[in-house]
């Protein structure tokens, strides 16, 4: 999607709620303004909660970036836009499965929901 927005986030819903039609979804999402939308239109089979702001801990996309800032841009200077894409887009290619779990896996998860 080129930009987020309610719009896009309903079309994403939609989808998520067709390819698990059999299936509920708990979906937790951060305190973006298009995840609490009062147009947001929430499929029967998806059910939303959102993280206390503020708890970069609890989104694990923020570890996921802490590892992408480490590994490709610690102490570097970028000469033009492109250059910081190609980077970016070489960092998370050097990504495992395995180092994602790693960083993302939350034991205290199950505990919550």
């Amino acid at each position: 999607m080129p930009y987020y927005n309610t719009n896009n986030m309903n079309v994403f819903l939609e989808e998520l709620s067709k390819e698990y039609k059999e299936d509920i979804i708990l979906l937790v999402c951060d305190g973006a303004i298009w995840h609490k939308s009062k147009t947001l239109k929430i499929p029967q089979n998806i059910k939303i909660t959102h993280i206390p702001p503020y708890t970069p801990e609890m989104n694990p996309i923020e570890q996921i970036w802490k590892q992408i800032r480490q590994m490709g841009f610690k102490n570097e200077v970028f000469r033009t836009l492109n250059e910081v894409v190609d980077r970016l887009c070489d960092t998370i290619n050097l990504l495992t499965k395995d180092m994602v779990k790693s960083i993302t896996r939350r034991e205290w998860i199950k505990y919550i929901f």
